[in-house]
């Protein structure tokens, strides 16, 4: 069975690789050190502070295992350098209303939307892929379409 590639950017891969190793040693250490003192205390049958360091210990154990996952099928994409927005890009957009609104162009598992990072496979950056500054896009959105003139594309 072939597993699915996950595309994202360096930054994003990084940033994975980062987390990785932080859910590895330093939370995995601080989880220990809580089961440590759990056990001091006792009674481990009625022990709420047992059961909470379980529980982060478990909930640790399965991110490292989704981030690894995730790292083994990552498949890093360059920037575009035709000047059209792709992968890694930041587009500065203004709205019909003249609105500026500022994205940047992620992988599905770099998303973040209140920090403007969005999926390169949403309908606004699909909208936005190879387009340059000058250009304006059509969006279909789930009330309706709005219009966009792309001020800019940066890849920094």
């Amino acid at each position: 069975m072939t597993k699915d590639r996950i595309t994202m950017t360096q930054r994003g891969y990084d940033k994975l690789v980062e987390t990785l190793h932080f859910l590895k040693t330093t939370k995995r250490e601080e989880i220990s050190e809580n089961m440590g003192r759990a056990i001091e205390d006792g009674d481990l049958r009625e022990s709420a502070a047992y059961d909470e360091a379980r529980m982060q210990q478990s909930e640790n154990e399965a991110r490292i295992s989704e981030l690894e996952r995730q790292l083994e099928r990552a498949m890093i994409i360059e920037e575009d350098t035709t000047g059209g927005a792709g992968l890694g890009a930041k587009v500065r957009v203004r709205d019909a209303k003249g609105k500026e609104h500022h994205f940047e162009l992620v992988g599905t598992y770099e998303v973040d939307v209140l920090k403007g990072k969005i999926s390169d496979a949403s309908p606004i950056g699909k909208a936005l892929a190879g387009r340059r500054a000058g250009e304006k896009v059509t969006v279909q959105l789930p009330k309706g379409s709005a219009e966009f003139e792309i001020l800019s594309v940066d890849y920094q």
